[in-house]
């Protein structure tokens, strides 16, 4: 075994994981904003500012909507980085360090502003 360490298991988990969050959360927003709230099956002041603050301002929803958007992220980042693969790009180390360095920016960011709601 050589001493190198390798990162692509954390990638490979964050990618896991934002997959599950995304296929689980998006179908189900969609449903809740996109048809139950115009079709007025939810009343439309369910997601009044007022409410979606007061959930944004609990400890459980800063930690899902940071989860669904850092977990997302990375999901989408390590997607795009291996569909390169598919295609036959085959990248070098600066556009993985961009790409994942990108999401690791981003997510600090996601973890900053939902901790100043």
């Amino acid at each position: 075994m050589n001493g190198k360490r390798h990162f692509e298991p954390l990638f490979w988990s964050l990618f896991g994981a934002g997959g599950i969050v995304t296929a689980m959360a998006t179908p189900v927003l969609v449903l809740i904003i996109g048809l139950c709230v115009p079709l007025g099956i939810i009343p439309a002041d369910a997601l009044s500012y007022d409410r979606m603050m007061a959930f944004a301002g609990s400890w459980f929803g800063r930690l899902a909507l940071a989860g669904v958007i850092i977990l997302s992220l990375w999901h989408c980042v390590h997607r795009i980085y291996h569909s390169l693969h598919d295609f036959g790009f085959h990248p070098g180390i600066a556009v993985k360090t961009l790409f994942y360095g990108s999401a690791l920016v981003f997510s600090i960011a996601t973890i900053t502003m939902v901790l100043l709601v």
